[in-house]
């Protein structure tokens, strides 16, 4: 378990691995990678049980990225925890016959599904905790959504069928930073139906600050405490998190930075990170 303090530098740390990518790539799901990076980090250091020694360990914890354009983060992420080499990810990432696809390609140890075609990852995720119960397996079951993701009619026969079958070993959690390619994801001026959905169809369902890694880790907790249904946690984070060369907008969905916005945002996030150290 890795204390919060830790995790807050490391966040930094891996934000930047992240753009470097991107800019080695030549292109990037930027915004989004920088709004669920905090996310992945506090599920994989503190709460997903799986290592690169348990990939296949039927008893492992599982893990979809739905919202599988945001590979960079993951990338990063994976390569932290020592499923992937980041310099071997930079070298490759979107080259010809890589497999450090832009999305996730489950032959890449500890991905277990191709995802990126939204709107899968619920209705999959929903087989896997269902296959452990009927399995007598423990393993828990968890998929990250984006809310873009959630006009996907098939998110909701997921979302359902999780709480028809009072799957209390699966966690789902929605990226809601408000914004996707095209624009906002929901009209702000109105009640937000979020939480009232999902509480409709059978979820426990935790709302917070996403980009508060203390406030992830205890929705994480309580999620694994909930008996009788499912959990979903509803994360408000923003879109292009950590740097205000990105913060809230739009066409940052998918963008290559210029070299002066990447210095930048490489400025940022290293000033984040410098005071954190002396926090």
């Amino acid at each position: 378990m890795a204390d919060i303090a830790e995790l807050e530098r490391l966040r930094w740390e891996l934000r930047q691995d992240c753009v470097d990518i991107i800019m080695a790539g030549g292109g990037g799901h930027i915004g989004g990678d920088m709004s669920i990076m905090d996310a992945l980090l506090v599920l994989y250091a503190n709460h997903l049980n799986v290592t690169p020694e348990t990939a296949g360990d039927p008893n492992r914890d599982r893990f979809i990225l739905s919202k599988g354009h945001a590979m960079e983060a993951y990338y990063a992420v994976l390569c932290n925890r020592g499923f992937l080499d980041l310099a071997d990810v930079k070298a490759r990432f979107s080259t010809f016959g890589s497999p450090y696809i832009g999305h996730p390609n489950n032959k890449l140890p500890g991905i277990e599904m191709n995802s990126g075609s939204l709107g899968h990852g619920l209705p999959v995720a929903v087989g896997m905790a269902l296959a452990a119960r009927m399995d007598g397996r423990p393993y828990r079951t968890y998929v990250f959504l984006g809310d873009g993701e959630l006009a996907e009619g098939s998110v909701w026969e997921g979302a359902m069928s999780g709480g028809s079958y009072a799957l209390d070993n699966l966690c789902a959690l929605v990226d809601r930073n408000r914004l996707q390619i095209s624009g906002p994801t929901e009209d702000v001026m109105r009640q937000d139906p979020q939480q009232e959905r999902w509480a409709a169809f059978g979820w426990n369902v935790i709302s917070i600050p996403g980009n508060d890694l203390a406030a992830l880790d205890a929705a994480f907790t309580l999620a694994q405490k909930a008996k009788g249904r499912p959990t979903v946690i509803i994360a408000n984070t923003t879109k292009g998190y950590g740097s205000p060369v990105m913060e809230d907008k739009a066409n940052w969905h998918h963008k290559l930075p210029s070299a002066e916005e990447y210095a930048h945002i490489s400025a940022d996030f290293k000033a984040r990170r410098e005071a954190e150290r002396h926090a």
